[in-house]
């Protein structure tokens, strides 16, 4: 039976030619049910365009920056729910179901949107820690990260204007605006999130960093100098 949704999976990418091929390969089953992908390209100069071209139905491209990428996946999509993908996150296998149990059980719970739990690769048992605190934080508070493959009904895409213009945080912004819609349907089955940067960073850094981040945000101070902490942050990170 067809699934009782349409979906557009949006895939933000840039300078991933080293990853987008098995990123998109692992989508090829959700293609062939009927759903689309949609690759948003921030104006690499490698070969992601055409490595992704032939594993999606579209690629888009747009201006650099992760909240004007999946805004302009949006308007190209078709699928009447919209899941935002990070090109190092994996779904799991029986995505459509979870979603078709999101669609089919909205009248009852009113959701709006939502996100999977998330777990990070690698068999460190600190990233097993991390991962727990992120799904229990994002169930207390309701707030979602990227990492988390956030989901939400075009209807509610639209009325809510998408994701703020921001070089950092857009996540958490968007995810306050949608609480106010509803709460998150919460999936327990996680995505899968490279620990890469986790790794190349130091896990306890990236952990302080992100805090320090999150904190200074819900203080007031501007995304676009957070971002600047950030990316000096990781150019001065140890090698």
């Amino acid at each position: 039976m067809p699934d009782p949704f349409s979906l557009s999976v949006i895939v933000p990418v840039w300078m991933e030619a080293a990853g987008v091929t098995e990123t998109l390969r692992a989508l090829q089953t959700i293609r062939t049910r009927g759903h689309e992908v949609v690759v948003v390209d921030g104006g690499s100069t490698d070969r992601t365009v055409e490595l992704a071209r032939p594993l999606c139905d579209r690629v888009v491209v747009a201006e650099k920056g992760r909240a004007l990428q999946m805004n302009a996946g949006a308007a190209a999509a078709t699928g009447d729910l919209l899941l935002f993908l990070h090109a190092d996150t994996r779904l799991p296998d029986n995505t459509l179901e979870h979603l078709a149990r999101f669609v089919q059980t909205r009248r009852q719970t009113r959701r709006a949107w939502g996100r999977f739990d998330v777990r990070l690769s690698g068999e460190r048992p600190l990233f097993r820690v991390i991962a727990w605190f992120m799904n229990q934080r994002s169930r207390l508070t309701g707030i979602c990260t990227g990492d988390q493959a956030m989901f939400v009904r075009r209807d509610t895409f639209e009325a809510l204007g998408g994701f703020q213009p921001m070089p950092l945080m857009e996540d958490v912004e968007f995810s306050r605006r949608l609480c106010l819609v509803s709460r998150p349907f919460c999936i327990n089955e996680p995505v899968v999130t490279d620990s890469r940067r986790w790794q190349k960073n130091g896990a306890w850094r990236t952990i302080l960093l992100m805090w320090q981040l999150r904190w200074r945000y819900w203080r007031g101070e501007s995304p676009e100098s957070l971002a600047q902490i950030y990316r000096s942050d990781v150019r001065n990170a140890p090698k």
